[in-house]
């Protein structure tokens, strides 16, 4: 993916140099295809290309459009076709990407940006209004980071650039924190008071008097698909989800595709064969990426991608995972991280990785990421025995009761209870639900002021969706679209991840069809497993398990106990009041000696702390004793929303 960044002083002050030269160089880590500047006394704009498909080759940015707007644009443009018939005759036979988008924001402004369809992040200048325009996909998949600190304001695709090239220390953002306890910090805000994030479905427009934060793209509950057989959904699920990963075979190199021989990676390689048997020209190879562990207990992936790879009659790229169980963890961090999330674990693997992309000339990584969490993948029957619960169609939940008793082996009363929690609000279910409990070492205090037991529960908004099995699914779009922008690039591999089942039309198709389509008892994945019958080997659409590592990063943490005990002596993060250290080493110990522990959020525990430790080491962050003042601290007390409201609750105005 290409990078972009700039400079803008309100003051009308000239661009400093050095600071533009910075981010520059920074962007080039990402964008190794060339540097292009643009600059006009107190504006100055870069962009660094990585080209992955054909016409991003013959792309010229910073690109000035007709009507005198400056843009940089890193992206894909799927519904191409759609936007040339719209713009009627505005753009050449076979426009670049960037010459598309220039023409629908000449034509509709801000206005373009619901129009658009794929992965894209864009920064326009509007000289006769003197404001600045960032907008970002619906998922997040792209990034643009900025600061309004003063009158100065500096952007990047790299929020690295931001941290280091900081005039002045930087404040953690308690709310990045508690976000990152929960599942995944809000989209907007980053771990720094200081530099925020555009969000997925937004624009940010930038004056001299302060931002604007607006909604271009809401989630709709009025719409429904409703079809008589289930043959009917089946077909329509096909569409979508070739549409899907068609759009993202387009590249002039080959393509790998993670091959884990779970249902999501092996339909995204099959569907994807059946479209190049057909389309060759979409790109020149597709090759296949796996990961196995014989060691691990439950480490069967090594059965089942073999499946897909003799359906297409060639073998993939393997690593074999089991030689992370001694790795080292790189306790001193290598390289600078502006987000938390290095550890060190897992490096080896992420080195031979980057061999293979950069060895075998790819560019476009295609990942399984999404089908879990839209497909059905996650055996939830709550929501929808709350649906019958909230609609009283008692003879219909009795027997969904029953159903899902037998196929889960619960209890009624069990089942029952988990689905009247679903109409309850979050304030009330966190005294009952073991999904609100927070980790033992995580500070009382703290996880009381920033309500982590609501955060682990649900999301701000519901987006005016009623039905629990509809309001589950925009809250698993919405820490999907979380999640997605707190993804650093990969550091050792230059690689544009696409995403099939992160799609907006998949997502919409999905959304808007009976959540019994995609779940039902015994059935997880139901209307996936149906629909690709006879295209994904029988042995992957029969498949019951689902490989998890447990063995192999417990194995690592026992084998650097003694390095991790000693980052926890003089914790960060229990300074700032973030955690118990003694706590968490108990919970270390424990389990070391096999007794239950989350060991997701043991590592994400350790990773804030060496994240933490090395920001305080560098200089880079004020200490938490440290208050600023808002002009200081830059914490965008001006930024509105197109209704009013504060950066702190944006997200909450769609």
């Amino acid at each position: 993916m290409s990078a972009q960044g700039g400079v803008w002083n309100t003051n009308r002050r000239p661009v400093d140099s050095k600071l533009l030269n910075k981010i520059a160089s920074a962007l080039k880590l990402m964008g190794p295809d060339g540097e292009f500047k643009w600059s006009s006394d107190d504006i100055a704009m870069v962009y660094c290309p990585f080209h992955s498909t054909i016409e991003s080759g013959r792309e010229q940015q910073p690109l000035t459009t007709r009507r005198g707007f400056v843009l940089t644009w890193d992206g894909r443009i799927d519904n191409r076709d759609e936007l040339i018939s719209d713009l009627k005759g505005a753009v050449e036979t076979y426009p670049t990407d960037a010459v598309l988008v220039a023409a629908a924001f000449d034509r509709w402004e801000a206005g373009s940006f619901r129009r658009m369809i794929g992965d894209w992040a864009v920064s326009i200048w509007l000289p006769n209004s003197r404001e600045l325009i960032f907008a970002v996909d619906c998922m997040a998949i792209r990034h643009i980071y900025y600061s309004f600190r003063g009158t100065t304001v500096v952007w990047s695709t790299d929020i690295n650039s931001l941290v280091l090239s900081s005039s002045s220390k930087l404040h953690i953002d308690d709310e990045y924190i508690a976000g990152y306890f929960a599942h995944e910090p809000e989209a907007h805000v980053t771990p720094y008071r200081e530099i925020r994030q555009v969000p997925p479905r937004h624009s940010v427009r930038i004056s001299a008097t302060g931002a604007i934060v607006a909604c271009y793209r809401r989630f709709d509950p009025s719409v429904r698909i409703r079809y008589r057989t289930d043959a009917e959904y089946e077909e329509h699920f096909r569409h979508v989800f070739r549409q899907s990963v068609q759009h993202r075979l387009r590249s002039d190199r080959p393509i790998l595709a993670e091959l884990s021989g779970g249902l999501d990676s092996s339909s995204v390689v099959c569907i994807a064969d059946n479209l190049l048997a057909k389309e060759r020209a979409l790109t020149p190879r597709l090759d296949t990426l796996s990961y196995y562990n014989a060691t691990e207990p439950n480490g069967d992936d090594g059965l089942f991608f073999p499946k897909v790879e003799e359906k297409r009659g060639r073998v993939g790229w393997h690593l074999d995972g089991s030689i992370l169980a001694a790795s080292p963890f790189d306790i001193e961090a290598k390289e600078f991280s502006g987000l938390p999330g290095f550890v060190g674990y897992g490096r080896q693997l992420e080195m031979k990785r980057a061999a293979i992309v950069n060895g075998g000339g790819y560019r476009v990584i295609l990942s399984g990421i999404g089908g879990d969490e839209f497909m059905g993948g996650i055996p939830n029957a709550a929501p929808q025995l709350a649906d019958l619960l909230l609609q009283l169609k008692v003879s219909t939940l009795a027997a969904q009761l029953v159903a899902w008793a037998l196929a889960k082996r619960r209890p009624l009363i069990h089942l029952l209870w988990q689905a009247a929690l679903e109409l309850l609000p979050a304030s009330l279910v966190q005294h009952f639900s073991t999904q609100a409990r927070v980790e033992g070492w995580i500070e009382s205090g703290f996880a009381k002021r920033m309500k982590i037991p609501i955060r682990l529960l649900d999301i701000p908004d519901h987006f005016g969706f009623v039905l629990p099995t509809r309001r589950a699914c925009v809250g698993a779009v919405v820490l999907m679209q979380n999640k997605m922008a707190n993804c650093a690039p990969p550091a050792s591999a230059l690689e544009e991840l696409r995403y099939p089942y992160l799609d907006q039309r998949l997502i919409e198709f999905i959304l808007a069809i009976p959540a019994n389509q995609l779940l039902r008892p015994g059935e997880r994945r139901s209307l996936m497993r149906r629909a690709l019958a006879g295209i994904v080997p029988r042995e992957i659409l029969s498949r019951r398990t689902k490989q998890f590592g447990a063995r192999t990063p417990a194995l690592a943490l026992e084998a650097n106990r003694e390095r991790i005990q000693s980052a926890f002596r003089n914790s960060s993060c229990s300074g700032r009041g973030y955690i118990n250290d003694m706590r968490f080493l108990e919970a270390l110990h424990a389990l070391g000696v096999g007794r239950g522990v989350h060991l997701q959020h043991i590592f994400r525990t350790i990773a804030l702390e060496l994240w933490l430790g090395d920001l305080i080491s560098r200089g880079l962050v004020a200490d938490y004793q440290q208050a600023a003042s808002p002009k200081e601290s830059g914490d965008f007390s001006a930024t509105r929303t197109s209704q009013s409201k504060t950066s702190q609750d944006f997200h909450y105005s769609c």
